[in-house]
């Protein structure tokens, strides 16, 4: 069904993208604040709805070229290990700061409709998400095993812990604020992230 050594390294690896300070996460704490965990729950059924969206259309291209050209999985493997050490770069040489939204900052009155709509378009505007779910999806799915299930449990992992960490920001509101706008913290939690990704990245090319 799916192969669990790629499955057991796919989990942590998109866990550390996911808690790594970024938009998503940061929108999720501020909305915490000043909305409540109850009116932010919108805000992230509209970026879930979002990131399954990139995630099925990504994989729909990706599964279409692999099934017709499965010389290129190894390319594919490649690009995707070469995406997540630019990511694991990235974050090692991160200066530390914690993108707050200030749009988020002034939405004490705003309507279910109009955060699951924000939530929706972030993760819909994404670049980055998009590049994510097409170069690194591929190396973690075993062309020896049936494609279908690999991918509905890939998706179904990027989806629980997207809405984890987001969770997690929420609820921690003002104490991960503090931590996390000390520019210190977000060095050594990139440094770490960075760190990490990198390993996973070499072994992806040497596997």
């Amino acid at each position: 069904m799916i192969d669990t050594t790629l499955l057991s390294l796919f989990i942590p690896t998109f866990f550390l993208v996911s808690i790594t300070p970024g938009m998503c996460m940061t929108l999720a704490m501020t909305l915490g604040m000043s909305v409540g965990i109850r009116k932010t729950l919108w805000m992230m059924y509209g970026e879930l709805l979002g990131v399954a969206i990139v995630a099925i259309a990504a994989v729909i291209g990706v599964s279409a070229i692999m099934l017709k050209y499965p010389q290129l999985f190894n390319v594919l493997k490649f690009i995707g290990a070469g995406y997540l050490l630019y990511i694991g770069v990235s974050m090692w040489q991160s200066k530390g700061k914690l993108a707050l939204s200030s749009a988020a900052e002034k939405t004490s009155n705003i309507a279910a409709k109009q955060l699951f709509t924000q939530g929706f378009i972030t993760a819909i505007a994404n670049p980055k998400g998009w590049a994510f779910m097409i170069s690194l999806l591929p190396p973690f799915i075993n062309t020896q095993l049936s494609l279908a299930p690999q991918l509905s449990i890939l998706i179904t992992v990027i989806l629980v812990s997207e809405f984890s960490c987001m969770m997690i920001y929420a609820t921690g509101g003002k104490t991960i604020a503090k931590l996390l706008t000390q520019a210190d913290n977000v060095k050594l939690l990139n440094k770490i992230s960075g760190v990490l990704m990198m390993l996973v990245a070499l072994w992806l090319a040497l596997s």
